[in-house]
């Protein structure tokens, strides 16, 4: 017995003198202890927790060369590797994580509407429920900050640049047709419905280095990853019906929305100033097809649509007005294809092709011109670690546009260009802490049209002021080649430029969220002709000039007042250039000095109702009066326009959906036509550039059909 208790003891020794202890301390970067740390021997049961003072202690029976893991919520995992016998009283300093939900974001001249966005100023929902949009993407975005109010054009105006240099990308992959057709002094539309989009990007300035060609903004549309449910959505309104349905299976789905749009009914019913002979007609149709693979997601994405009309516009110069015609024909096709490659590794591959195709009959002139265009794209990401990302790629545009031109003088003239653009991009993210960021790429561009080469640097920082606030900066050089009707007449050209400086502060907290951002913009190689309009005899350089500065400012709250949203936005811009047919540097007359939008939305429970305004003012456009000396010497008076919007849930699938815009009927003026020649006084008269209507009245049923029995079209108006 004596003999066994002594083994025992002996045993025991030995198993005692055989546990290594593990100990050390865990703090911050600023030395302070973490407490409750999780320490542990990787593959084992041995480990413990930082206590008070951030001090930890455990045992272990490992022997050898061992994984020590920390890791702490809001920290980035720590491994220390090495033999467990050296593993005493060792001092662990754990990063914070950059990528936590409280962590900085690069977001200076950007704004996101999407799930995955940590600063999203708009929600998926408004850009199809603000009352001014009638269902247009474009038309919510006028509401924000940095955008112009051009009401007879529709399209986005940004910072001081004109519509053509603002570009819009689907899935990543260049747009080169975004917008409906239509004729003077009538707005267009976006050209494809908000129907099959959940996320959309727009970046009024300082944008990436994998996005080119565009001088002022970019508008980035992502399609529907993955829809929820098989639906079937129903749209009937008084300008047309739209038909939508989507099939779910286990690897793949496949969405499909058609519409058709005919005014004249409307016409007939409320006329405007425009003489119609054939009201704006159309058909689109749009599908995505989506596969999932193992390791990442196939997309593809076409739409095709067909319009026309035919009208007399009243002309202080054409006494009988002038006939317009037209008929419109866009294919736009779209295949992308991501991948997670590795831990560390994903990639991104896409192309597009548009086909597009007007005949347009002026008085007696007819126009045919046709475009051609290819994009391709091929992108890497390596996620070295949660502070160091790179990016990298290359892509390529193709262009062919011809157009073909006949009166009763010319017989077949023929004008049009071929470019290809190659460009290659690199982009690093670097995150020193959570508190602070670095975004720097570089991107380069070769025209074979013009043989020229450009490097365009880009950088950002952002620095977080307090868990609610931060402060971003941006710099940007940008280059865009000049629009096709320039070119088409002419080739000996060179790209225009544009630099961006910005700086944003931002606060976001409890609901509400607030952006101010001051940006400087300087415009060089802008396209100048020595003639009223570009044409084919005109002279063309690139000497033209210029500058945008401005301040915008954002403010939006959906806490303050139970079941209320609204936001507000100003935009005060100072630019003036020297391009084009200018005799001088002067304020575009595309570009209002301030810009006033707020946009409200309240649900009335009792009542199923969503109801919503939106309020537009902008102080006047310049125009030239040849009356006095000067170029574009005189404004218009200021824009007004109130809007608003009711949806009413007749069930949970079945909406009533009306909204009327400029409710109150201000009249407004676009601008002047003043006559060719002066009257016997001496003095051109003029006549008002008024918009075709002052109101417009929309009505609607939406039904969807879907297995929940309670998804609806209340995010698609």
């Amino acid at each position: 017995m004596k003999q066994l208790i002594i083994i025992l003891i002996a045993l025991l020794s030995f198993q005692i003198h055989a546990q290594t202890t593990i100990s050390g301390m865990v703090v911050n970067a600023k030395n302070q202890p973490i407490i409750g740390a999780n320490i542990y021997l990787e593959g084992t049961y041995d480990g413990s927790t930082s206590n008070n003072i951030g001090e930890f202690s455990f045992t272990t029976t490992e022997k050898g060369t061992q994984t020590l893991v920390i890791s702490y919520l809001a920290y980035e995992t720590h491994t220390m590797i090495g033999d467990v016998s050296y593993m005493k009283n060792v001092i662990i300093e754990l990063k914070e994580d950059v990528s936590a939900l409280d962590a900085v974001v690069l977001s200076a001249g950007t704004f996101s509407a999407g799930d995955n966005s940590k600063v999203n100023a708009l929600k998926p929902l408004d850009v199809v429920t603000t009352a001014s949009a009638l269902g247009d993407f474009v038309g919510a975005l006028q509401t924000l900050p940095g955008t112009s109010t051009v009401a007879e054009d529709g399209r986005l105006f940004v910072r001081g640049g004109d519509a053509n240099e603002t570009q819009i990308f689907i899935d990543g992959i260049r747009v080169f047709t975004p917008y409906t057709p239509t004729t003077n002094n009538a707005p267009t539309r976006g050209r494809y419905s908000p129907f099959l989009f959940d996320g959309i990007t727009f970046s009024t300035g300082g944008y990436s280095a994998e996005y080119g060609q565009a001088l002022s903004s970019v508008l980035l549309l992502n399609t529907v990853n993955e829809p929820d449910q098989e639906k079937t959505d129903i749209g009937i309104m008084s300008v047309g019906a739209t038909l939508g349905n989507t099939q779910k299976w286990k690897q793949s789905s496949l969405s499909v929305n058609g519409s058709y749009i005919n005014l004249a009914p409307y016409v007939a019913l409320f006329p405007d100033r425009n003489d119609w002979k054939k009201p704006f007609e159309t058909f689109a149709g749009e599908t995505v097809y989506r596969h999932k693979t193992n390791n990442g997601l196939f997309k593809l994405y076409g739409a095709f649509d067909v319009s026309n009309f035919e009208l007399t516009q009243e002309d202080i110069n054409v006494s009988e007005g002038v006939n317009f015609k037209l008929n419109n024909s866009n294919l736009y096709v779209n295949s992308s294809y991501s991948a997670k490659l590795s831990d560390t590794w994903s990639m991104f591959s896409g192309v597009s092709y548009t086909r597009a195709n007007n005949k347009i009959h002026v008085i007696n002139s007819d126009i045919d011109n046709v475009e051609n265009s290819f994009h391709t794209k091929l992108k890497f990401k390596n996620r070295f670690s949660n502070r160091f990302k790179l990016y990298y790629g290359a892509e390529f545009f193709a262009t062919n546009y011809n157009e073909t031109y006949n009166d009763d003088a010319v017989n077949n003239a023929n004008y049009g260009y071929t470019n290809n653009i190659a460009a290659a991009f690199t982009e690093a993210d670097i995150f020193i802490s959570k508190s602070l960021a670095f975004k720097t790429g570089v991107r380069a561009e070769y025209s074979a049209l013009f043989k020229d080469f450009t490097v365009a640097p880009r950088l950002s920082l952002a620095y977080k002021t307090s868990s609610k606030s931060q402060l971003s900066l941006a710099y940007g050089n940008f280059y865009q080649n000049p629009s096709s009707d320039i070119l088409k007449f002419e080739q000996n050209l060179k790209a225009e430029n544009t630099t961006h400086y910005i700086m944003n502060y931002q606060y976001n907290a409890n609901k509400r969220i607030f952006r101010a951002e001051a940006y400087y913009k300087k415009y060089n190689n802008l396209v100048k002709f020595d003639t009223s309009f570009a044409d084919f005899d005109s002279a063309f350089d690139n000497n033209g000039n210029g500058y945008a500065t401005g301040l915008d400012i954002f403010w939006r709250d959906n806490y303050s007042i139970k079941n209320f949203d609204y936001w507000v936005s100003y935009s005060l811009l100072d630019t003036q250039r020297n391009y084009r047919n200018y005799p001088t540097k002067a304020q575009p007359n595309f570009a209002n000095k301030h810009n006033l939008s707020v946009v409200g939305k309240y649900f009335i429970n009792k009542l199923r109702s969503q109801v919503g305004f939106s309020y537009g003012l902008a102080s006047g456009r310049t125009y030239t009066n040849p009356n006095k000396a000067g170029f574009l010497n005189e404004k218009t008076k200021a824009f007004n326009s109130l809007s608003l919007n009711w949806a009413y849930l007749i069930s949970p699938q079945k909406i009533l959906y009306a909204s009327v815009n400029n409710v109150l009927g201000f009249k407004n003026i676009n601008g002047y036509q003043y006559a060719n020649t002066p009257n016997v006084n001496g003095q051109f008269n003029r006549r008002a550039l008024q918009p075709a209507a002052d109101q417009f009245f929309f009505i609607g049923f939406f039904w969807t059909i879907s297995e929940d029995k309670k998804s609806n079209q209340l995010d698609n108006l």
